[in-house]
């Protein structure tokens, strides 16, 4: 059971450093049209989007991937160890 939670965990942390990369990759100009930036972003948009959507960029800076890497990383720690725990209780 701990191997899943592990390779859980794994996901969540892949998935954090392609949100990452995707943030940085929008301070080089064409870096989002290369295969990488193709990739991530069909990745990471359908996560950034909703945020999007409640919290409006201000000006030209964009502060909902900061809220959308704070809701992963609390699903990662939280939510994780919560589930586990409720998994654990009801073996």
């Amino acid at each position: 059971m701990d191997s899943i939670f592990d390779f859980l965990r794994f996901l969540f942390q892949a998935y954090f450093f392609a949100l990452i990369g995707y943030i940085l990759m929008s301070w080089f100009p064409g870096a989002r049209d290369s295969s990488i930036g193709k990739f991530l972003s069909t990745i990471c948009e359908p996560y950034l989007e909703p945020f999007r959507k409640i919290i409006p960029p201000l000006g030209m800076i964009d502060i909902s991937p900061i809220v959308a890497i704070f809701a992963l990383e609390f699903a990662s720690s939280a939510g994780l160890f919560a589930l586990e725990k409720l998994i654990y209780s009801l073996f």
